[in-house]
C-alpha cells in the first residue's frame, strides 16, 4: 500500500511542477501582444509570412522565425545590403521541445502579434499522413495551451 501512495504523491508533484512551468511559459508569452488579424489576413504564401511558422513532419518539427531588423533606418531595408533572408532561421526540433522553443523566440520576431502559422511539412509521404496529422493536432494543442493563436494552413 505504501508504494501506491508514494507513487501517487510523486505523480502529483510532477503534475504541479508541469503546471508551474506552463504558467511561467504563459506569463513570458503574455508580454507579446495579441495578434492583429488585419496584418496577416491577406498572407497566403509561407515565404511571405513574417511571424513564426511551424512545419510539422512525422518525427520532427521545423520552426522558421524571422528575426527583427536591428537597424532602425529604412535605408536599404530588404535590399542587397540588408536582405530579409539573412534574418531568417530554421530550427529542427522534437515535438516535446516545442513549448520551450516558442518561449525562446525573441519578442521582435512576432510581427503580427502572438500567432503562429502551422502546416504539414511538404516532404510528408502518403504513408506518414496520419502520423503527421496527429502531430499537427498535438502541436496546435500545445500552442493553444500557451495562449498562442494558431493559423492552420492547408498542406502543400
Amino acid at each position: 500500500m505504501e508504494g501506491v501512495a508514494q507513487k501517487a504523491a510523486k505523480a502529483e508533484q510532477q503534475a504541479q511542477a508541469t503546471a508551474t512551468l506552463r504558467d511561467q511559459q504563459r506569463a513570458q508569452l503574455a508580454q507579446i501582444p495579441l495578434p492583429t488579424k488585419s496584418l496577416y489576413a491577406d498572407v497566403h504564401d509561407p515565404s511571405a509570412w513574417e511571424n513564426p511558422f511551424l512545419a510539422v513532419g512525422a518525427n520532427m518539427l521545423t520552426l522558421r522565425i524571422l528575426l527583427p531588423d536591428t537597424n532602425p533606418s529604412a535605408l536599404g531595408d530588404g535590399s542587397f545590403l540588408r536582405p530579409k533572408a539573412a534574418r531568417q532561421q530554421e530550427i529542427q526540433l522534437r515535438p516535446a521541445d516545442l513549448a520551450n522553443a516558442v518561449v525562446a523566440i525573441p519578442a521582435g520576431a512576432w510581427h503580427y502579434g502572438r500567432v503562429i502559422a502551422v502546416a504539414e511539412s511538404p516532404e510528408t509521404s502518403r504513408a506518414d499522413r496520419a502520423k503527421v496529422r496527429r502531430n499537427v493536432e498535438a502541436a496546435i494543442k500545445q500552442l493553444n495551451d500557451l495562449g498562442i493563436v494558431v493559423e492552420e494552413w492547408p498542406g502543400r
